[in-house]
């Protein structure tokens, strides 16, 4: 079993900063990554950004580059995202997954992803 729990989540001002963070626990695997997903009322759940644990790449959606920030600590089995400049369209329940199959190519879909926290609600005001 994995367990990944979020927090961090909050109200802020357009323009504003937040830090999501997600603890994961459980089982481990030789190579996997974890990835953000956000989703909107009345939106589908959309893919944000993912890091693999041991390499450190990255990768981000066109909405959030140059904007956000994907990290991880591996000694405390945990993954952050730095939000800056943040807008009204940011707006939405971000979760945490994680892809334990990780190997050359990156996953962009809910679909592909089988380990998923509770969620933490950000919201942006103008």
């Amino acid at each position: 079993q994995v367990q990944l729990v979020e927090s961090g989540g909050g109200l802020v001002q357009a323009g504003g900063s937040l830090r999501l963070a997600c603890a994961a626990s459980g089982r481990t695997f030789s190579t996997y990554a974890m990835a953000w997903f956000r989703q909107a009322p009345g939106k589908e759940r959309e893919f944000v950004t993912a890091v693999s644990w041991t390499g450190g790449r990255t990768v981000y959606a066109d909405s959030v580059k140059g904007r956000f920030s994907i990290s991880r600590d591996n000694a405390k089995n945990t993954m952050y995202l730095q939000m800056n400049s943040l807008k009204s369209e940011d707006t939405a329940v971000y979760y945490c997954a994680l892809d334990p199959d990780f190997r050359l190519v990156w996953r962009t879909s809910p679909s592909s992803y089988e380990y998923w926290g509770q969620g933490t609600q950000v919201t942006v005001s103008s």
